[in-house]
């Protein structure tokens, strides 16, 4: 990492901007042609999952190379400094690398469709999900949901720590 004084250790911003970030950006690559696409996604037992057609771009590319790298980022604010090239952005990112499978066994499955659920849409539902449910559902398109997960081989982390009195605001200026 070119930035070493931004490395972040802390494996509990770590986990819990894992667990609480709404949309991760997907990396793939197909014949050297790279793909990224944003997904909902949960943090579960340690990987990444989520959901998707059978059919389709990312199917194909996942099928024809499951190396994968997935990003998720915070951004904290904007930091201001009466010298313009040191306006700067507080942040903290995350990038997990590591192979992407397709998700066969049910109950794995319906429990990180669960997470899902219980991500998104906590208490909306009054019964949990059942396995028969996960088993046959297709898409609005008509192909057959997949459940994918990325376990990480590597993780890296790099942080710009907020300064709260560099913070930006609207009608802040140079004066004030």
């Amino acid at each position: 990492m070119r930035m070493q004084d931004r490395i972040c250790n802390d494996k509990q911003k770590i986990e819990g901007l894992l667990s609480s970030a709404k949309t991760g950006f997907l990396g793939l690559t197909n014949n050297d042609v790279p793909y990224v696409v944003p997904l909902n996604f949960v943090w579960y037992e340690g990987s990444i999952y989520f959901h998707g057609a059978s059919e389709g771009k990312k199917i194909n590319y996942i099928k024809n190379n499951p190396v994968a790298t997935f990003v998720i980022s915070e951004f904290q604010g904007t930091m201001v400094s009466p010298i313009p090239a040191n306006t700067d952005t507080a942040y903290l990112s995350i990038m997990l690398f590591g192979d992407i499978e397709i998700v066969n066994n049910l109950s794995e499955a319906t429990n990180a469709m669960q997470a899902l659920l219980d991500k998104y849409v906590a208490g909306y539902y009054n019964m949990p999900l059942s396995s028969q449910h996960v088993a046959r559902h297709q898409s609005s398109l008509g192909s057959k949901t997949c459940i994918f997960k990325l376990t990480p081989t590597e993780t890296t982390a790099k942080e710009n720590i907020k300064i709260e009195e560099q913070l930006y605001f609207q009608g802040r200026n140079i004066d004030h």
